[in-house]
Formats: structure tokens, C-alpha cells, sequence
């Protein structure tokens, strides 16, 4: 090897080495700038009162306290909303997924005016009718003030069909034609040979219904009346807007507490986010596989 050549190999290794320094120290930066608030939340949940005003910005606690979380566990109302929340999540989810999955299959297959429907459904993606519509659709449907009206009118997402759509035309024909060949139904295929292919995708998209779900705050304000009729995000929107005092019981007020409301907002935030953070790394490895698919299938 010439001397050269020597020298251009060199220089671009350090040109190399530059760019992967900047690169971490962009990327690590950037990190810090979305995981920084997850971390303050938890901070200020734990952090007294007195020592959050002498250092609001602060990386650690000198002193913990549970005060926060021990007001927000006896006002009971977060409960309430969490149970909504759970059976919204469990039902809607099934209720998404088996739409969904049916949908998708459903347009991967030939049938008499595919095209049609196809283009009218993902027309509904672009337009919809209207916020007034759509409220007396609900009203006149008897869904008001209901756990169903947060679950029913949300079922299809047309763009998770469509990817799910595009990877199941991407599976190899010759499964489907030869399960045909021996008497296998529709329903058959899709369930014993299609979904197990798809797995990665599937749990991808279940992952992110349920994430919707569990952040469901707009139909239930929009339809829902009763106080414990409300979903989590909107019993978290009542306590933040709402001032400490207005969420302790009289025990909390006979014991001398005495609320710092920042410090319940954050706990509220934290108690929301603790299921959600606690399921996504047993979904990790189906959830990045899924998204690798979804890049290039799309």
C-alpha cells in the first residue's frame, strides 16, 4: 500500500471518528432533553415543598416525602378513573385488534367492488363528518353516558389497517393457496397460519392501541356526565387544575398535612404512567421488530 493511500485511510478514519463523537454527543443530548421531564415529574413527586422552592430546577432530592402520593391515594377519585380506564383499555383493544385484523384481511383478498370500498374507507382517513354529527350520532344511538361511548366509536385506525394490509399481501401466496387446497376456511387461514406469521406487527399495534386507550380523555369528556363514569385522564385533568386542598380528605386535614400541589400533580402523573411503563419492556423486542416491518412493508 502506497503512502498515499496510507494517508487518505487515515484521514478518514479520524473523519469517521468525528462524526460518531458529534453524533452521540447529538443524540445524548437530545435524550436528555425527552427523558429530563419523565425524571422531574418523578422528583417533584417525592421532593417536600420547602425544598422545591428554594431549588426548583435540581437533579437530586436532599429530602423524599410520600405526602403527594399519600393525598392522592386517599382521595380515592384516581381509582375510580383507573378502573374506567382498565376495562376501556380491555375491551377496546380486543374490539380494535379483531376489527383491525378482520379489516386487513378482509381488502388482502379479491372480491367484487374492492376498489370501491377500499378508496371509501380510506376517504375516512382525510374527512370526517363533523363534531356535531358525530355527537348526535352518539346521542341518538343511546351511547351517552356510557363506558361504550369511549369504546365503540373508535374502532378501526385506517392507517394501522393499511401497513397490517400491506405485510399480509407480503407473506408468500403459496401458504394460503396450499391451507386452501386442504379444506382450511377463511378464518382459518388468518388465524392459524397469517397471525402467527404477523405476530410482531400485531403486538406492535396492539401496543399502540392500547397506549390510545389508556390516554382516552376526548370522548369522555364529550359524552360522559358522571363522576365515576370518567376515564383516568380526565379525573388526572379534575386534580391538576384543581388546588391540593381541594383533593384531601378530612383525615389528611385533621392530621396537619399540608398539600403541595405540584407535588400531587406530578404523583397523579406518575401513578398514570407507571402501567404503561411497567409493559413496555416485555413488549420491547415485538414492538421494535414491528417497527422495522412497518418501515418497509409501508
Amino acid at each position: 500500500m502506497t503512502t498515499l493511500a496510507k494517508r487518505n485511510m487515515r484521514n478518514q478514519i479520524v473523519r469517521n471518528n468525528w462524526f460518531d463523537i458529534i453524533n452521540i454527543l447529538f443524540m445524548s443530548i437530545f435524550a436528555l432533553l425527552i427523558l429530563y421531564p419523565f425524571y422531574n415529574s418523578i422528583l417533584v413527586s417525592f421532593t417536600p415543598q420547602a425544598d422545591y422552592v428554594k431549588t426548583p430546577f435540581m437533579l437530586f432530592p436532599k429530602n423524599l416525602t410520600l405526602t403527594s402520593y399519600q393525598i392522592v391515594f386517599e382521595s380515592k377519585v384516581i381509582f375510580t378513573g383507573l378502573g374506567v380506564t382498565i376495562i376501556i383499555t380491555l375491551f377496546g383493544v380486543v374490539y380494535n385488534m379483531i376489527l383491525t385484523v378482520l379489516m386487513a384481511y378482509c381488502f388482502n383478498n379479491e372480491f367484487p367492488g374492492k376498489k370501491f370500498f377500499l378508496y371509501a374507507v380510506i376517504f375516512t382517513m382525510y374527512f370526517n363528518g363533523g363534531l356535531i354529527p358525530y355527537y348526535l350520532l352518539i346521542k341518538d344511538m343511546g351511547l351517552m353516558d356510557t363506558l361504550m361511548s369511549m369504546v365503540l366509536p373508535t374502532g378501526i385506525s385506517i392507517m394501522y389497517m393499511t401497513v397490517m394490509r400491506k405485510y399480509f399481501a407480503s407473506l408468500p401466496v403459496e401458504l394460503e393457496e396450499s391451507a386452501r387446497i386442504d379444506g382450511a376456511s377463511d378464518l382459518v387461514i388468518l388465524f392459524r397460519i397469517i397471525l402467527p406469521l404477523s405476530m410482531p406487527m400485531v403486538v406492535t399495534f396492539t401496543l399502540y392501541y392500547g397506549i390510545e386507550r389508556w390516554n382516552e380523555w376526548w370522548n369522555g369528556m364529550l359524552f360522559i356526565k358522571t363522576a365515576y363514569k370518567q376515564p383516568l385522564q380526565l379525573v388526572l385533568r379534575g386534580i391538576i387544575q384543581s388546588t391540593g386542598a381541594q383533593v384531601m380528605s378530612s383525615h389528611l386535614q385533621e392530621a396537619g398535612i399540608v398539600p403541595f400541589t405540584d407535588g400531587v400533580k406530578m404523583a397523579s402523573i406518575v401513578i398514570t404512567m407507571f402501567p404503561v411503563m411497567c409493559l413496555y419492556p416485555f413488549m420491547q423486542k415485538y414492538f421494535v421488530q414491528g417497527l422495522a416491518i412497518g418501515g418497509v412493508k409501508g
